[in-house]
């Protein structure tokens, strides 16, 4: 069983950096990991993605060129360092895993098997 947990959300600033973590228990080293978000009253929505050997990646066209993504999988933790952000970042932010050996780096909620309780993010303007 692959248990995953956040943590790094808070309140910060308009134009401000955070740094998002998950940690895994199980072994995730060769799963995909995934972030997502959700705003109060909308629907959860991808954020960025990376492969098992953190070569791919993927990021939504909404946070391209202020995010990374990355994994440590020694330490079994993938990281999301998000800068310059925007109120419209405030959500709860989710890591989930994907044990697909078939679909990878992927943007589809459904394609995730893991997730983690997720990390409040407020960005205040």
């Amino acid at each position: 069983q692959v248990q995953l947990v956040e943590s790094g959300g808070g309140l910060v600033q308009t134009g401000g950096s955070l740094r998002l973590s998950c940690a895994a228990s199980g072994r995730t080293f060769s799963y995909s990991m995934g972030w997502f978000r959700q705003a109060p009253g909308k629907k959860r929505e991808f954020v960025a993605a990376v492969d098992w050997s953190g070569g791919s990646t993927k990021y939504a066209d909404s946070v391209k060129g202020r995010c990374t993504i990355s994994r440590d999988n020694a330490k079994n933790t993938v990281y999301l360092q998000m800068n310059s952000l925007k109120p419209e970042d405030t959500a709860v932010y989710y890591c989930a895993a994907s044990n697909s050996y078939v679909v990878v780096v992927t943007p589809r909620v459904s394609d995730y098997d893991y997730w983690g309780q997720g990390t409040q993010v407020t960005v205040s303007s």
